[in-house]
């Protein structure tokens, strides 16, 4: 097959399940075309089949707001006229959904099929906007199938927009391969010796509630000598710096930026902190798990499909950081029940959420809605 795929480039859980997911399919033999108005922080372009097309917004002193929607929908069907693209996978509803049932309209007689997968804000937060519902709605509506991330979001999509079409839900997915960890230093390269390692990683959005982790890791780190691993970077950077000072426990955290090989530091580490205030699936805990690392959580959203509670993990209602780092504690003092949560969640994560098993499920898609367009 010939496939376009568009997503948003960012380090989110969208732009890198579109990503992981088009590296899958150009390995499996599908020729694929990723569009974005910069490359995916974590796209490799080292298959023959694989390329990207890059969006190029004008800017024109009439426009106040560059329109991306209508460029990203020019590229569309740039790239589907020229490649003779079978269909386009748009991951996120605004603008991606809505500038491909658009790019389709435009090509017409010939045929380009829209699969929309929602990933969550683009639901929850920007679709719910009374500015971008409607146009969200229609995307949605108009597209040839859309599948969700977890059953809740398939809920929250339909209680939201008042969808009712069908919406099939198709999980995030990793490459077992890729996070066998083999003795791997990861997080104890950043470790003094002695020292228990948690790490979290985010966007560091007010909704990852990253104050929330800094609050669980003093609970933990005034019983146990330990050491916190922040991976990413966002707008609540600056408040979590000032209240690791506040807290007196700058010396005990380290902050890594964002890193594309998120394995190399969830590797070794004991424990992975996400006390979010929502998540649509909990890709971030889903990845840890893969490394042998149990998840304390809150229980929101998709994280309950993903984490099980008492099992690979445990979760905690929001905001309860004293419970998180009881939880947390429980294990750290029972290294045998750790270990057993840790070989639990790596066969949980290889098993239900395996890239084979998941990248099969949406070729089943791809050929069920080129066998109805």
């Amino acid at each position: 097959m010939k496939i376009g795929i568009s997503c948003y480039p960012s380090y989110g859980g969208s732009g890198i399940v579109a990503t992981e997911l088009a590296m899958a399919l150009a390995a499996g033999g599908d020729d694929v075309h990723v569009i974005s108005y910069a490359p995916p922080s974590r796209l490799a372009l080292c298959n023959s089949r694989l390329f990207y097309h890059e969006v190029l917004v004008p800017h024109y002193p009439l426009f106040e707001y560059p329109p991306y929607s209508l460029a990203l929908a020019t590229k569309m069907v740039e790239v589907a006229r020229h490649q003779g693209l079978d269909l386009m996978h748009v991951h996120y509803a605004v603008p991606n959904a809505v500038s491909a049932v658009l790019a389709k309209q435009i090509l017409a007689p010939q045929k380009l099929p829209v699969v929309t997968t929602l990933h969550g804000t683009d639901i929850t937060l920007v679709g719910n906007d009374p500015s971008y519902l409607e146009t969200t709605r229609w995307g949605i509506e108009r597209s040839d199938a859309v599948t969700t991330v977890s059953d809740d979001l398939r809920r929250m999509t339909r209680e939201h927009l008042g969808i009712e079409r069908d919406i099939e839900v198709v999980p995030n997915f990793i490459d077992p391969r890729r996070f066998e960890t083999n003795g791997a230093p990861g997080a104890r390269r950043w470790a003094q010796p002695g020292e228990r390692v948690l790490v979290h990683i985010s966007n560091f959005r007010p909704v990852k509630r990253v104050q929330d982790v800094v609050k669980t890791f003093f609970h933990i780190h005034q019983k146990v000598k330990s050491r916190l691993l922040l991976v990413g970077d966002g707008p609540e950077r600056v408040r979590v710096e000032q209240m690791c000072r506040e807290l007196g426990i700058c010396d005990a955290i380290t902050f890594t930026g964002n890193l594309p090989l998120v394995e190399e530091v969830l590797a070794g580490a004991d424990l992975f902190l996400l006390p979010s205030e929502t998540e649509s699936f909990g890709l971030a805990a889903l990845e840890a798990m893969a490394c042998k690392v149990p998840v304390i959580a809150t229980q929101v959203g998709g994280i309950p499909e993903v984490v099980r509670h008492g099992e690979t993990g445990f979760l905690l209602p929001v905001g309860d950081t004293k419970a998180m780092g009881d939880a947390a504690l429980e294990l750290l003092h029972d290294e045998p029940r750790r270990l057993q949560f840790a070989e639990a969640a790596r066969q949980d994560a290889t098993g239900r959420f395996s890239q084979t098993e998941v990248v099969g499920r949406y070729r089943d898609l791809y050929e069920r809605v080129l066998g109805d367009s």
